[in-house]
C-alpha cells in the first residue's frame, strides 16, 4: 500500500512489429487462431464462512482462512501452486510469443552498462552491469581515470538466493570501511553488515531487521539505523550501534510512538547532520542528530503540528524549508540553525502561489533550484542566492520528467538532473547555472534501431463527470496511429498518496506502441499532478474520484477517437491495483482486460487489522474503520467486498508470496471470490512469484518474464499474434 518510487526500465527495440487489425471481425479471426481454452478447470478455493462485525454490520468472509501470515501453510501454498499451474496451462499456446517478447524486452537493456560517476568524500562512486549479470557491481576510484575498487559484487553475493537486493551502502568518513544492507527474502527486512575495505573481510557486526538505511557518525565506529517491527514492518526505532558490540547493546535514541507515522533517515550534504524524518499523509517532521558527537541527542527541528508538512535542506549555517505553512501548494523559507523551532524567524524565499505546486528543492553553493508544476506542467527554476534573480532552466520536451540526481557536492554551482520524456530516453545532464552551459553525461542506450522521431507524445485534458479536467499523457508510434478509433489502448494509473506519475520513458511500452497501441497515463485525482488539492480530492472520503476519473478518461479517449472501444486494456499496481479492482467492479464491460499487480483490494479487513504491515500508517490515506463513516465509505468501494454476480473483463493478477506492502492473501482472496461470483467465461489468471515480494523479481532481466506473459496475453486478446 505504501507509496514507493516506481523504477521504470529504459530501452527500445523495433523488431518483430506487426500491422494492427482494423476491424472487430479481423480481431476475432486472429483471436481464434490460438485457442487459450484448457482442459484444466480453474482452481476452486474452499469456503470457510467467517463473520466480521463492526458498527452493527456483519460481513461474511468465506476466504478469511487464507490470511494471518500463512506463507508456510501447505494448504495455502498448494492453492497458490494450483493457480500458477492453471495460468501456465492457459498461456501455454502463447509460449513462443512470450519468449519472443521476452527476448525483445531484454534486448533493449545494454548488457554492459554503467551509471554516471558521483563524487563523495574524495572518491568517485559508480554502479556497473556486466554481461548477463542480473545485479549491479558497486565500485569506487580516487580519480575518474583511476582503477576501480570493487565494493560490492551483487552477482556473487546473490548466489544461492532466489531473491536478492542491496538496500544501501555508505563508506565510513575515513574511507576504510563500508556499511551495507541486504535483503534475501523480499520482505524489506534488511541485514546490516560492515566490510573492511582494506582486507575485504566482514566484521562480526550483523544487525538484523533493519529498514535498509545506514549512516555513519564522524568517529568512524558509530552507525545509525532503524529497526523494523517483524510483525507490522513499521520502522519506529532509531538505534545507535558501536562497531564490535552486540546488537542487543545498541542504544535506542529515538522511538516514534505514533504508529500513523513512517520513520526514515537522511543526511545533510555536508554530512554534519543526520535527519530523522517523520511522515504521514497530513503532517511531517524532522529531528536532527549531529554527526561530530557519537553521543549526540536527537533535537527536533520543529515540534510536529497538525496539518503542517515540511522538509529541510542544510546550507552552511542555514536551513531551507519546503513547507505548506500557510501555503497549500507549498513555499520555500529559510532559518538560521539556531532558531529552527521558531516559525516567527522563518524567512520567505519563494512565496506561495496557489497556481504553482512546488515539489522539491536542491541547494548549491550560490543557487537554489526547485521543481514546480503549473497546470500539471513541470518546470525547473533556479534562484541566485546572491542576487535573488530567478529564471527557468530550458528543456526540450513540453511534457517530461526530471529530478535532481547525484548532487553530492557543497562547493559547486553545477546542478545534475535526470531527464526523460515519453519519447526521450533517460538522460543525465550537468548544467552550470552561472553560464547555463549544459553537458550531456549519459543517455541510456535503447537498442540499435531506436529513432525518437518515430514516436509522438501528447497531453490532453479529459472532462470528469463532475466537470474537473483530468490531464492525460499519451504516446504512440506515428506510423501505427490513425485518430479514427481503431487503435487499441493501454491505460495506466495509480492515484494515491499524492504520488505523481510523470510522463517518462518506459522501454517495455515500446512493444505496445510498435503494435499499434496508444499508451496513456491518466493523471487522476489522488496524485498531485495539479497540486495539493488534486491529491486531497482523491483520498479519504473523496477516494471514489480516483476511480471515476480513470473511467472517464477511458471513455473520453474513446470519444476523441484515440481508442478502439473493443480493445481497451488497463494496468495498475499496489494502490493502483486497488484502482484496477474498483474499475472492474464499476465498469466491467468497458475494459477488454485488466492487469492488477500486487493489488490492495481487501481495504476494510486490512485497515481493521493493526497487526498487518503498514496498516496504521495508512489511516490518513484511506481512513480508520473504527470510525463508522470511514468504515462505511471504504466498504462502499473496497474491491473484494464489492465483487458481485456480473460479467468481468479478462483479468491478469499477480502477487509475491513475501510481499511486505500488500500481503499475498489480498489478491488470493479476491481471485477466489471473483471465481465464485463472476458470470462470464473470460479468463482470470493469477500468478504468484513464490520467491519475490512487492517489487517482483529482483534481477534486471528476470523481471521481464512477467511483463512478457502479460503482453502476450493482451496482444492475443487484441488480435495481434506477433
Amino acid at each position: 500500500m505504501k507509496k514507493t518510487l516506481l523504477t521504470l526500465s529504459i530501452g527500445l527495440f523495433l523488431a518483430g512489429c506487426s500491422e494492427k487489425p482494423t476491424t472487430t471481425e479481423q480481431v476475432k479471426r486472429q483471436q481464434e487462431q490460438v485457442n487459450l481454452s484448457t482442459s484444466i478447470a480453474p482452481p476452486v478455493a474452499k469456503q470457510v464462512p467467517h463473520e466480521l462485525t463492526a458498527h452493527g454490520d456483519t460481513r461474511i468472509d468465506e476466504y478469511y482462512w487464507m490470511r494471518d501470515d500463512k506463507r508456510e501453510d501447505p494448504e495455502v501454498l498448494g492453492h497458490l501452486e494450483k493457480e500458477n499451474s492453471y495460468a501456465e496451462a492457459v498461456l501455454k499456446p502463447l509460449e513462443k510469443q512470450q519468449q519472443s517478447l521476452y527476448d525483445e524486452l531484454v534486448a533493449r537493456i545494454p548488457k554492459d552498462d554503467a551509471s554516471v560517476p558521483v563524487k563523495e568524500n574524495g572518491y568517485w562512486y559508480q554502479s556497473l552491469y556486466e554481461g548477463d549479470g542480473e545485479y549491479p557491481v558497486y565500485v569506487r576510484r580516487p580519480t575518474l581515470d583511476g582503477t576501480n575498487e570493487v565494493l560490492l559484487n551483487g552477482n556473487e553475493m546473490a548466489q544461492g538466493h532466489d531473491y536478492f537486493s542491496i538496500g544501501s551502502y555508505q563508506a565510513s568518513p575515513d574511507n576504510t570501511m563500508l556499511a551495507f544492507t541486504v535483503d534475501t527474502v523480499s520482505r524489506r527486512m534488511y541485514t546490516l553488515q560492515v566490510k573492511n575495505l582494506a582486507t575485504g573481510e566482514l566484521l562480526s557486526d550483523e544487525l538484523t531487521n533493519t529498514n535498509g538505511q545506514v549512516y555513519w557518525a564522524k568517529d568512524n565506529k558509530t552507525l545509525y539505523y532503524i529497526e523494523r517491527d517483524p510483525q507490522t514492518l513499521l520502522g519506529s526505532k532509531v538505534f545507535r550501534h558501536v562497531l564490535g558490540t552486540p546488537q542487543s547493546d545498541d542504544e535506542l535514541i529515538y522511538e516514534e510512538a505514533d504508529t500513523t507515522f513512517y520513520t526514515s533517515l537522511g543526511m545533510s550534504k555536508d554530512e554534519d547532520v543526520i535527519f530523522i524524518s517523520h511522515d504521514n499523509t497530513e503532517q511531517t517532521g524532522t529531528t536532527l542528530i549531529a554527526t561530530d558527537d557519537p553521543k549526540a541527542k536527537p533535537v527536533p527541528f520543529l515540534p510536529i503540528e497538525d496539518g503542517l508538512e515540511y522538509s529541510v535542506a542544510k546550507h552552511g549555517s542555514d536551513y531551507y524549508i519546503l513547507t505548506n505553512y500557510n501555503a497549500k501548494n507549498f513555499r520555500i523559507m529559510k532559518v538560521d540553525q539556531a532558531h529552527t523551532a521558531d516559525k516567527g524567524k522563518w524567512q520567505e524565499v519563494i512565496a506561495h502561489d496557489p497556481e504553482v505546486f512546488i515539489q522539491d528543492i536542491e541547494l548549491l553553493k550560490d543557487f537554489l533550484v526547485y521543481k514546480a508544476k503549473k497546470n500539471g506542467m513541470l518546470s525547473l527554476n533556479a534562484v541566485s542566492l546572491k542576487t535573488g534573480e530567478s529564471y527557468v532552466i530550458p528543456t526540450e520536451d513540453p511534457i517530461y520528467t526530471a529530478y535532481f540526481s547525484g548532487n553530492t557536492q557543497v562547493d559547486t554551482n553545477t546542478i545534475r538532473i535526470y531527464y526523460a520524456s515519453l519519447t526521450t530516453p533517460p538522460s543525465t545532464f550537468d548544467i552550470n547555472l552561472e553560464t547555463m552551459e549544459t553537458t550531456l553525461l549519459k543517455q541510456n542506450k535503447v537498442g540499435d534501431e531506436f529513432v525518437a522521431a518515430n514516436y509522438q507524445s501528447e497531453r490532453v485534458l479529459i472532462p470528469a463527470r463532475d466537470g474537473k479536467q483530468v490531464p492525460v499523457s499519451l504516446v504512440y508510434r506515428k506510423d501505427k496511429f490513425t485518430k479514427n478509433g481503431t487503435n487499441p489502448l493501454f491505460q495506466y494509473g495509480y492515484g494515491s498518496y499524492g504520488a505523481t506519475i510523470d510522463p517518462t520513458f518506459v522501454s517495455h511500452w515500446i512493444s505496445l506502441m510498435d503494435r499499434g497501441f496508444v499508451v496513456a497515463i491518466a493523471h487522476i485525482r489522488g496524485g498531485q499532478m495539479l497540486g495539493r488539492e488534486w491529491y486531497e480530492d482523491g483520498k479519504m472520503g473523496n477516494k471514489k474520484n480516483t476511480f471515476t476519473d480513470f473511467i472517464d478518461v477511458t471513455k473520453g479517449l474513446i470519444e476523441q477517437k484515440y481508442a478502439d472501444p473493443t480493445r481497451i486494456f488497463a494496468e495498475g499496481g499496489s494502490a493502483g491495483g486497488l484502482l484496477m479492482g474498483a474499475i472492474a467492479n464499476m465498469e466491467p464491460e468497458l475494459y477488454t482486460a485488466i492487469a492488477a499487480h500486487v493489488p490492495f483490494v481487501d481495504v476494510v479487513t486490512t485497515m481493521s487489522d493493526a497487526t498487518i504491515p503498514l496498516t496504521t500508517g495508512e489511516y490518513t490515506e484511506w481512513g480508520n474503520p473504527v470510525n463508522k463513516d470511514e468504515y462505511d465509505y471504504m466498504l462502499s468501494y473496497s474491491p473484494y467486498d464489492q465483487v458481485k454476480a456480473q460479467k468481468y473483463p479478462h483479468l491478469f493478477v499477480t502477487t509475491g508470496l513475501h510481499d511486505s506492502q500488500v500481503q499475498y492473501f489480498e489478491p488470493m482472496k479476491w481471485v477466489a471470490r471473483l471465481r465464485e461470483k463472476k458470470t462470464d467465461d473470460n479468463l482470470l489468471l493469477f500468478i504468484t512469484n513464490m520467491e519475490a515480494g512487492h517489487g517482483g523479481a529482483s534481477g534486471r532481466f528476470k523481471r521481464y518474464e512477467q511483463t512478457a506473459k502479460e503482453y502476450a496475453f493482451f496482444f492475443h486478446l487484441a488480435g495481434i499474434e506477433k
